[in-house]
């Protein structure tokens, strides 16, 4: 999967242009990429086309036309573009009432690295959380974290023969695993190169 570059990027102008149309699109395109974890956790598996839509996003929203701040989105989040041989996710912790969420992320601390995946009939795959920055201090975790499964060969060649996917978390405060439903293990094994 390719980097995005600055040549193919929407001016502003285009950008609102197209934007209603791009944007059902990208929702569209999500729903075979977002696995629910129990009732507050949601994955968001990226790739090329969910991240052009963010880096569009907020460009769009912060008004930056200028050559060094468009640069400055392309390099925060052209990382989280998976490379083939890894899933990153986008993990949200959504709890609606804000005070059961400030205790909930109190209690919560360490989820990122709680997280994993495994193809079957191989071993589990845990995160890897939080590359670019640390996203919890000793009082509570993010509601938001960063995620990258790394694959071995046969693991990838086992996922694009159609073997089974499951995810799940293993936390002291948060279980929950599941099956990945076809669609998202078929979306996901197209991302592997």
């Amino acid at each position: 999967m390719g980097k995005i570059d600055r040549g193919s990027l929407l001016t502003l102008e285009a950008y609102a242009r197209e934007r209603k149309d791009f944007r059902s699109r990208v929702i569209e395109h999500k729903k075979s990429r977002t696995v629910h974890l129990g009732d507050f956790v949601t994955l968001i598996f990226e790739d090329e086309l969910t991240i052009r839509y963010q880096v569009q996003e907020m460009l769009r929203v912060e008004r930056i036309f200028e050559e060094r701040g468009i640069q400055d989105e392309l390099d925060t989040y052209n990382p989280l573009i998976p490379d083939g041989r890894n899933f990153k996710a986008t993990m949200m912790l959504e709890y609606p009432d804000p005070d059961e969420r400030q205790r909930r992320l109190a209690k919560l601390i360490g989820i990122e690295d709680k997280v994993w995946m495994q193809v079957e009939g191989c071993e589990r795959v845990w995160a890897i959380a939080d590359e670019d920055l640390e996203r919890e201090n000793e009082q509570k975790t993010s509601a938001v974290h960063f995620l990258r499964f790394e694959l071995t060969d046969p693991m990838a060649q086992s996922l694009k023969r159609g073997l089974g996917l499951s995810i799940g978390i293993d936390h002291p405060e948060y279980h929950a695993n599941l099956s990945v439903p076809a669609p998202v293990r078929a979306a996901l094994a197209h991302d592997l190169a």
